[in-house]
């Protein structure tokens, strides 16, 4: 479809965008070789410091004391708090000595200010030079084509395979630590915290959503909304629907405040894994990933999948790690689950609105002819999803998923779908599968398909992973 922008730009004012475009394009490269060089200053400054504490031969007071000194000197200079220079200068030997790689890509302006923070942050858990080397090469390539919104959760998974402890064990060490916590906020409110495991956690956000939707529109099975003769609408917000459904559960058992069906098993919490098939036959060390969020502990994977009430598994391709199908093992090959396995989150660059949150959408318009299937759909956000059809924005849909976008300038930006890249299998997949207990995929199948033929001789044709759900 040909699309207009609002107002008919003409071509000397898409002339004159692109050159604001070009521009801005150049300022942003500008001052992430700024912020570079800045990240550089602020560690000599540091470093300044230390030798000036250590000349002295005084401790640790003194060296805290040389910092705030130089840091004082530096923030009247530049009309900001001393802090705020302290926080800047301990950031930037982090980075310098840290991550080595990432202020390089950001000198040369390949990636940008705001993709340093995330990077550094989700690979601050590494412990040695080498894990965070290995960290930054895996990284670095897709952060220079990625926003940083998306790449904080594909980084997040990257650190996970390169952390020399096992996920399990830190696991353990941090759920030692768990507890709730209660801060008075005044007014007669209270902020109630807990630190949990995530997939409790999760499971927890995920049942009191489903509360909050039902108060929206308490319907009977099959749609049929239940009029109530002298009932008041409730006026709750979304947030404060949850709160009450939280404060019943925690306080009675049953969620008295709400008015949609309300016993105790009528709404329960929903967990998606991700699972490497390898991982769960115990030949694989990929982590787990608790859908669209972190990474989860393998034992607590295992327990869940062995109570979940059905399985998905997603066929990817082996050499590139593009989602080819999905089907259920309780059977119904479902083209929505396909897509989004797939897409994970709207599908304009940059954006991250989870696809649950999205529309499906025809790239080709159904109403121009465009079939419905999956060379042919893909998840957009209302915004984007407006976007596409109002202005002269255009998008077309290449094999393996990628959307190639074209701005009204003529500018093209093509959108990888990230499940391709996070769930790329390992160069020697073919070696794992080979020392794999292939007898426990064929009886795997068996019980999901007992009408397919498995033959235990054979490898898979495809890498898998297998998604879960589980109440």
């Amino acid at each position: 479809m040909n699309h207009s922008n609002a107002g008919g730009a003409s071509g000397a004012e898409l002339a004159r965008l692109d050159g604001h475009r070009a521009r801005l394009v150049r300022l942003q490269v500008e001052d992430a070789t700024r912020f570079a060089q800045e990240s550089v200053l602020l560690h000599e400054a540091s470093q300044l410091a230390e030798a000036i504490s250590v000349r002295g031969g005084q401790g640790g007071r003194a060296a805290e004391l040389a910092h705030r000194a130089i840091a004082a000197e530096f923030a009247t200079a530049l009309r900001v708090s001393d802090r705020t220079v302290q926080r800047r200068m301990s950031a930037a030997g982090v980075l310098v000595q840290a991550f080595p790689g990432t202020l390089a890509a950001v000198r040369e302006g390949r990636i940008f200010r705001g993709h340093v923070s995330v990077i550094v942050d989700e690979g601050a858990r590494l412990p040695d030079a080498p894990s965070r080397a290995a960290y930054e090469a895996a990284v670095l390539p897709f952060a220079e084509h990625e926003a940083p919104a998306r790449v904080r959760v594909f980084a997040r998974r990257v650190a996970e395979r390169f952390h020399p402890r096992s996920l399990q064990q830190r696991h353990e060490d941090a759920a030692a630590g768990r507890g709730v916590w209660v801060t008075e906020l005044g007014d007669g409110m209270a902020e109630l915290l807990a630190v949990i495991p995530t997939v409790v956690a999760n499971g927890i956000l995920d049942r009191l959503n489903q509360f909050a939707e039902h108060s929206e529109d308490p319907a009977m099975p099959g749609g049929v909304v239940v009029e109530v003769e002298g009932a008041v609408p409730d006026a709750r917000t979304r947030d404060q629907r949850r709160a009450d459904a939280f404060a019943d559960l925690c306080l009675t058992g049953d969620p008295a405040a709400h008015p949609g069906p309300a016993g105790l098993g009528s709404i329960r919490a929903r967990v998606h894994l991700q699972v490497p098939v390898l991982s769960m036959l115990g030949n694989g060390d990929d982590p787990v990933t608790l859908h669209g969020h972190s990474p989860v502990d393998t034992d607590t994977a295992l327990r869940l999948a062995g109570t979940a009430s059905g399985w998905d598994r997603v066929l990817t391709h082996p050499i590139t790690g593009a989602v080819l199908a999905v089907d259920r093992y309780t059977p119904n090959t479902d083209l929505k689950r396909t897509l989004r396995a797939r897409d994970l989150h709207c599908r304009f660059p940059g954006c991250r609105q989870p696809a649950h949150r999205t529309d499906l959408d025809h790239t080709i318009d159904f109403a121009l002819g465009g079939p419905t299937r999956e060379n042919n759909l893909a998840h957009l956000c209302r915004r984007h999803h407006t976007l596409k059809h109002a202005t002269a924005w255009t998008v077309v849909q290449h094999p393996g998923g990628i959307l190639e976008w074209t701005s009204p300038i003529g500018h093209t930006y093509p959108d990888i779908p990230t499940s391709t890249v996070m769930f790329k299998p390992a160069t020697d997949w073919n070696d794992a599968f080979a020392h794999a207990n292939l007898n426990a995929v064929a009886n795997l199948n068996a019980v999901a398909t007992p009408d397919a033929a498995v033959n235990a001789n054979d490898p898979p044709p495809f890498f898998s992973r297998v998604v879960g759900g589980t109440g």
